[in-house]
């Protein structure tokens, strides 16, 4: 079974907040069994349907969001066959080992793109993590999991637009969250967005800090 979920953070808008959702993304992860899917864009949807076909005795979710998103330039990017290992290196850092991991999911990957950008031309080393599907990552054996998220990388920061429950599971002690702490408010997606402090800026604020720079 693969259900389809569409609407999935505050960028739904106006509508206000008995219509956006913050701790059902948390919610579907707890259920025992669930693969929970939140694609960053067409590639990455494609290949989440292709692992959840691919695994039909296991239902799956394909958590979508309402606004527009970008499909992201490949080119020096990872490729979007990583979703079906539920989490891959989407960016490298540049010039030498990352000092910080920006980790997202679904429409908050541009953002984290943004702040790693950023982050690298002011001179602080920043690997980006796309983590669609929590499950099929934590499957992975330990090698390809510290691949991705090296232990000896504790400056972490998560991104995404839903409740920050569960994420201490990727940032380990000393990660920071940025996300919902409460529920959403009406008006545009750009301006609620910018309200709650889910923006690049934030993000690089919050590396910055971890790092010490």
């Amino acid at each position: 079974v693969i259900y389809v979920l569409t609407h999935d953070s505050i960028g739904l808008g106006e509508d206000g907040p008995t219509h956006q959702p913050i701790e059902h993304l948390a919610s579907a992860r707890a259920v025992p069994g669930l693969n929970v899917f939140r694609p960053a864009d067409a590639n990455e949807v494609a290949e989440a349907y292709r692992s959840a076909l691919l695994n039909p005795k296991q239902p799956a979710v394909m958590v979508l969001s309402r606004q527009n998103l970008p499909t992201l330039d490949r080119t020096n990017l990872g490729p979007a066959n990583g979703v079906a290992k539920g989490g891959y290196i989407l960016k490298e850092a540049r010039g030498g080992e990352a000092e910080c991991i920006l980790i997202g999911t679904g429409s908050e990957i541009p953002l984290c793109l943004d702040a790693a950008d950023i982050l690298d031309s002011d001179g602080i080393r920043t690997r980006v993590v796309s983590l669609p599907c929590w499950e099929l990552f934590a499957e992975q054996d330990d090698e390809y999991r510290e691949h991705v998220l090296p232990s000896n990388i504790p400056s972490r920061v998560a991104c995404e637009a839903a409740s920050g429950f569960g994420w201490e599971r990727w940032l380990g002690q000393k990660g920071t969250f940025i996300g919902m702490n409460g529920f959403g408010a009406s008006g545009p997606a750009k301006k609620l967005f910018e309200h709650f402090g889910i923006t690049a800026e934030a993000v690089v604020a919050a590396a910055r800090t971890l790092v010490g720079k």
